[in-house]
């Protein structure tokens, strides 16, 4: 089987920084994999690199076979241009912490804009797809409703509907329910659940630890910029093997 991601020693710095210090990692199609660490481990700016809005230093990265940011001619490696990068992030879809909704669209809006205008879908397609979208996130009833008239957990599904929107292959989350109310991080949980349930490549970063332990293939621990262990949750979330991880999941715990 073809991992649908795959990564060789990949690195990325800003400055004298090592943010990654050489990542090595496939996830194959359908898998749900959860970086877990504490902050400024390095998991934010990997699922950046991947969606190219971070540039790597050193290393590779391959989506669905493809070489990330760059064109191979012969033995030479060639930058890919703007365009070709963003024919290349069409295969990801990413989820921020931050909602990063169009204020000024409704929901069904933010949804279809990306069909419309990039994937060039016409346009009672698109908003049958969106109405589709949103029904599957729990909000068929808001297709009207403006950012400012949602719940921070409303505005979370709608990004995940906007993000579906584009059928990526893989989708990207990045501590997806860190900005929301606590009484509102299950809403959205629950769609990420679904999601996992139907097939969904996802790659999640989380530290909502029983999550990771109810959805995850496999748990991924890093730190400083590295990779410490991974494994089936159940082994990374029950019994760790480095004192690292122990130390991190008990003080999550706690």
């Amino acid at each position: 089987m073809n991992p649908i991601l795959k990564a060789i020693d990949v690195r990325k710095s800003y400055g004298s920084f090592e943010a990654l210090k050489g990542i090595d990692l496939e996830i194959n199609r359908g898998e749900v994999l959860c970086l877990i660490g504490p902050s400024g481990s390095g998991k934010s700016t990997f699922l950046r690199c991947i969606n190219q809005l971070e540039i790597i230093n050193g290393g590779a990265l391959w989506i669905n076979g493809e070489l990330v940011g760059y064109r191979r001619v012969g033995q030479k490696l060639y930058e890919l241009s703007e365009r070709e990068i963003a024919r290349q992030r069409l295969a990801t879809g990413m989820v921020f912490q931050r909602f990063n909704l169009f204020p000024h669209k409704t929901a069904l809006q933010n949804v279809i804009e990306g069909p419309a205008q990039v994937l060039k879908v016409e346009r009672r397609q698109a908003e049958a797809a969106g109405r589709e979208l949103l029904d599957r996130v729990g909000l068929a009833q808001k297709c009207d409703a403006y950012p400012i008239e949602l719940s921070g957990g409303q505005q979370q599904r709608v990004a995940i509907a906007r993000a579906l929107a584009m059928k990526p292959a893989l989708m990207l989350f990045d501590e997806p329910t860190s900005a929301l109310d606590p009484e509102l991080v299950g809403e959205v949980l629950a769609v990420m659940r679904d999601l996992a349930r139907s097939g969904m490549t996802m790659v999640v970063v989380t530290h909502e630890l029983g999550f990771a332990r109810e959805v995850a293939n496999r748990v991924l621990f890093m730190d400083h910029g590295l990779v410490v262990e991974s494994g089936p949750p159940e082994q990374i979330l029950g019994s760790p093997t480095h004192a690292r991880t122990r130390e991190f999941i008990s003080a999550v715990l706690s």
